[in-house]
């Protein structure tokens, strides 16, 4: 692996961009990492109710740009296009990592009750697709619980991280009898401390695990 290997991030939501720029600079500071945003994407998927023919040929042809400006490998920060990154995995040479792979993989490992704190409604029904694919890799018996925080996004896209870390928080004792809670979105794991306060289980986050495995394949 280069010492300094091209990661693309692509973005469909400028709030995704601060952690997992964060987790990087702790993580793995060596990487060359470029940033791609196209956040009518999450503004055309919040309209849908389900993710449509159109808006995955979007986000594949992002996803083939990201191939052509140099990746050595593609991280995803937006959890809403699970069929759109499955269609990259399987059509481009490098290694296109799903937001949440890492996570799932270890909340499992946790134990059978696995909460989550979403605050994007529209990218649940594919997230719990995805959790339950690696349940069944696994073979596992782990189940998974949803909470959606009503107004947390809007509140952070409107630049009040604190209210909406305040709202995450609110609702994590109602998963205060899970193995591990997840935090759903990249964006969401600005929430991290303030859930951890409030509950005595582990208490999950996508970007640093998504780091971390992103590492780990391009090592391979």
């Amino acid at each position: 692996m280069a010492a300094s290997p091209r990661i693309v991030l692509l973005h469909a939501t400028p709030v995704a961009m601060e952690p997992i720029r964060n987790a990087f600079a702790r993580r793995w500071p060596t990487a060359e990492t470029v940033n791609l945003l196209d956040d009518s994407l999450s503004v055309d998927r919040a309209r849908e109710p389900e993710l449509t023919d159109n808006l995955i040929e979007r986000f594949v042809a992002f996803g083939r740009y990201a191939h052509r400006s140099g990746a050595d490998g593609i991280l995803i920060t937006c959890s809403a296009f699970g069929p759109a990154i499955d269609r990259l995995i399987d059509e481009l040479p490098i290694p296109v990592l799903k937001p949440n792979e890492a996570m799932f993989r270890a909340a499992i490992s946790q134990g059978r009750r696995i909460g989550m704190l979403a605050t994007f409604a529209p990218a649940v029904v594919t997230m719990r697709e995805e959790f339950d694919e690696f349940v069944r890799q696994a073979a596992s018996d782990a189940s998974l619980t949803t909470i959606v925080v009503d107004r947390a996004i809007d509140l952070l896209r409107q630049g009040d991280a604190a209210t909406h870390n305040e709202l995450v928080a609110a609702r994590a004792p109602e998963l205060k009898t899970s193995d591990a809670i997840m935090l759903a979105h990249f964006s969401t794991s600005r929430a991290a401390e303030a859930v951890r306060a409030v509950v005595d289980v582990p208490v999950l986050t996508a970007p640093d695990a998504a780091v971390d495995l992103m590492q780990q394949l391009l090592a391979a």
